[in-house]
């Protein structure tokens, strides 16, 4: 359920209100991002950034000369490498149940905009700065689609992750993980082609994070609403 609440952009007391009703300035409050949504956004971010500093590490370990004995350093990021890395699979099975089962439905009903031509054509008409972006959710359809690709790229990096470190790993969950790890190593053309297929989601969500980085940004100076700030308070703030 969304909960509107108008509000004056100077503050929330009686008189501000009433100069903002006088000025025009009267804005809307509404509240789009839950707590968890926010939380396993941030956490994401981290585990992301996390995960690309130390794989390239992993895949490069430059501050070790290779003849040295010393895998002290090796081991460590190895270490978070491997905790980033369960955490960026525990998140995605999170988002992907509060999608489909959160109370909070304001995601789901973007699913309208993707299936109608014409959200299509004015969110495509809004980028050229020309009228404004009407949603039935809090993402348009483009958006929609983006951020879905990118959440199957991430069960897509989760799954060679877990095959990678099955192969190294062979107790505990490793141990679990090996028949399956060992049937989809093999039907990957073995594990070379996981590690290089790893590496190129890895690229996909660089490339992605700049971009999103930079739309959210640039959707905030162009609708003057929806931009970063909502993603950390959880409310969208807009005029009314």
């Amino acid at each position: 359920m969304n909960t509107q609440v108008k509000t004056p952009l100077g503050g929330g007391s009686t008189a501000a209100h009433h100069t903002g009703q006088q000025h025009g300035d009267e804005y809307e409050r509404t509240f789009i991002f839950t707590a968890a949504i926010r939380i396993f956004h941030w956490l994401r971010a981290l585990a992301i950034l996390v995960l690309v500093v130390t794989g390239f590490y992993l895949a490069w370990p430059f501050l070790v000369a290779p003849d040295s004995t010393d895998v002290l350093v090796q081991g460590w990021v190895r270490f978070g490498h491997l905790v980033f890395g369960f955490v960026l699979c525990a998140v995605t099975l999170a988002r992907a149940y509060l999608f489909f089962f959160s109370k909070h439905d304001i995601e789901r009903r973007s699913m309208r905009d993707v299936l109608s031509i014409n959200s299509w054509i004015t969110q495509l008409k809004s980028y050229l700065w020309m009228g404004k972006l009407n949603k039935a959710g809090v993402y348009g359809p483009l958006q929609f689609v983006t951020y879905f690709a990118i959440s199957v790229i991430a069960g897509a990096i989760c799954i060679t992750g877990l095959i990678l470190y099955a192969n190294v790993y062979h107790e505990g969950m490793g141990g679990m993980l090996w028949g399956t790890a060992s049937t989809l190593t093999a039907w990957m053309g073995g594990l070379a082609e996981v590690r290089l297929w790893h590496h190129y989601f890895t690229w996909v969500f660089i490339v992605f994070v700049v971009i999103h980085v930079y739309m959210a940004v640039w959707t905030g100076i162009r609708f003057k609403h929806n931009s970063v700030d909502s993603i950390v308070s959880g409310y969208d703030y807009h005029k009314h």
